[in-house]
């Protein structure tokens, strides 16, 4: 809704409220039920889509799920278009298409296109759900930590380089020490050393943030390349040969279908990874301290007149941030390599700098937003081994494509932090 002026007969002004409609959601809606229709239209398949859900020899197993190919395509498509159909009746009313609906729609679609891209062939659906959680651990640290570096006031561009930092310094201190915990600690610590300079020159020196998150992610690549050929290659068994952690399977909840692998049966990273959101979510919203960080991102000048220290309060969270960023480094060489690799992160931060957008700088939204990412890049797996009749090189591109469009087409018209970005100078 916006407000404008009207003239009344006597000569006063008067507001009125004038309601504005977005088309944004419902034409992204169609835009994708027209590239799907024209997909099964161009590059039709026919036969049968098996769904397994779960492991056959598993105690609690459920049958594969046998579905024909084109009908069950073509079904969802019609059930896509209704459901555009009721969004653009929404947005006609003046009323904003229900998040359940968006939701629904990306699921269904999803579903789709696997049904038609696993035309004689089988997908393992528990595989696939683990493999997308697994992907998004270090996405969804990466995440957090811009969640409050942005939510304090402070742009966090430098994920990428806390990512990479964290990695780096996990594998060399859990090699040296034989300890994972070690390196987890040691990943701690280089994402916060990263987010001190970050903060140092944004905070004090009143830099502009984003080019020094910029420079600090080609520092940081540069330093980690040039350790890793001076350092840790010449002496790989020394010091590139990380003891990770091992998987835990909490009994009897390891055993539910689905859920049970994909949930129930992470490793230490990865249940920290669960307990982390859930205080994050919780403390941003229901203590004192996310009151402050609010308070210093969106208005800094009525945060000082209540005797908060604004800048003390942006530096203390933005090393935070950084060290849950660099827990997300950690689960590379922790656990998904079993060694530091130059840039091994491969652009991830930015794809976590993108997820803090899509998901609206909140830790649940950028939570899911990262989970979206880390299916996306599952799915191009899993697409590769069904050889889909789609060049390898679209493969490659997809999850990146669908962080385009989910920030472009799906976050809508948001706003960030008021202060986000703004250095702040006590008068």
């Amino acid at each position: 809704m916006a407000l404008a002026q009207t003239q009344a007969v006597d000569g006063t002004v008067q507001l009125a409220t004038v309601r504005e409609r977005h088309w944004k959601t419902p034409i992204a809606l169609a835009v994708a039920t027209a590239l799907l229709a024209l997909l099964f239209l161009t590059v039709p398949r026919d036969g049968t889509s098996t769904f397994r859900l779960g492991d056959p020899s598993a105690a609690f197993a459920l049958p594969d799920v046998a579905l024909p190919t084109a009908l069950t395509s073509w079904l969802m498509v019609a059930v896509l278009a209704v459901l555009t159909v009721g969004a653009f009746l929404r947005v006609a009313t003046y009323r904003k298409p229900q998040l359940w609906l968006v939701v629904v729609f990306g699921v269904l679609a999803v579903f789709g296109f696997l049904v038609w891209a696993a035309a004689g062939g089988l997908v393992p659906v528990t595989s696939l759900l683990f493999g997308a959680v697994s992907l998004s651990v270090p996405l969804v640290f990466g995440a957090l930590g811009g969640v409050i570096g942005e939510r304090a006031g402070v742009v966090n561009v430098a994920i990428e380089g806390q990512l990479l930092l964290g990695a780096f310094s996990a594998a060399l201190l859990s090699s040296i020490t034989g300890n994972p915990f070690v390196g987890l600690l040691g990943a701690m610590l280089g994402g916060v050393l990263v987010a001190s300079v970050l903060a140092a020159f944004a905070i004090k020196y009143l830099v502009e943030q984003v080019i020094v998150g910029v420079v600090l992610n080609v520092l940081v690549t540069g330093l980690t390349g040039f350790l890793y050929g001076a350092l840790l290659a010449p002496n790989e068994a020394e010091l590139n040969t990380p003891v990770r952690f091992d998987r835990i399977e909490i009994p009897v909840l390891s055993d539910i279908p689905i859920i049970g692998p994909v949930l129930f049966s992470q490793t230490f990273i990865g249940y920290l990874m669960f307990l982390t959101v859930g205080v994050v979510a919780w403390g941003l919203y229901r203590t004192r301290w996310g009151l402050r960080l609010r308070a210093v991102g969106e208005h800094p000048q009525a945060a000082d007149t209540v005797g908060i220290k604004v800048n003390p309060t942006r530096f203390w969270n933005v090393l935070l941030a950084g060290a849950i960023a660099g827990i997300g480094g950690a689960y590379f060489t922790l656990v998904s390599v079993p060694q530091f690799g130059k840039e091994m992160t491969a652009g991830l931060g930015f794809i976590a700098l993108a997820a803090v957008i899509f998901g609206r700088w909140d830790p649940i939204r950028a939570t899911l937003a990262a989970l979206l990412f880390g299916f996306a890049t599952n799915m191009q797996n899993l697409l590769s081994i069904l050889k889909t009749p789609i060049p390898g090189e679209f493969m490659l591109m997809l999850p990146y494509l669908v962080t385009l469009l989910a920030v472009a087409g799906f976050a809508g018209q948001i706003r960030g932090p008021a202060a986000s970005g703004k250095p702040y100078i006590k008068s």
